[in-house]
């Protein structure tokens, strides 16, 4: 579930894979496999997830749809 959202917060901002990779600190794969949930992120990087895309955890982990 997290995959999804944070594939459908970066292209809500028109945002490239790469992009959201430096302004997390981390390589473009990453980005690619926390999409794709072959990897999850770090608890640091949800943080910046939820500030970068102005979002909650829960919202971003699944458990809310707000």
């Amino acid at each position: 579930m997290y995959g999804e959202r944070i594939r459908e917060l970066r292209k809500s901002v028109n945002m490239t894979q790469a992009q959201l990779a430096a302004r997390l600190g981390v390589g473009q794969k990453d980005v690619s496999r926390y999409e794709l949930e072959q990897h999850e992120p770090s608890i640091a990087a949800i943080l910046k997830l939820c500030e970068i895309f102005d979002v909650s955890a829960d919202y971003l982990l699944g458990r809310t749809d707000f």
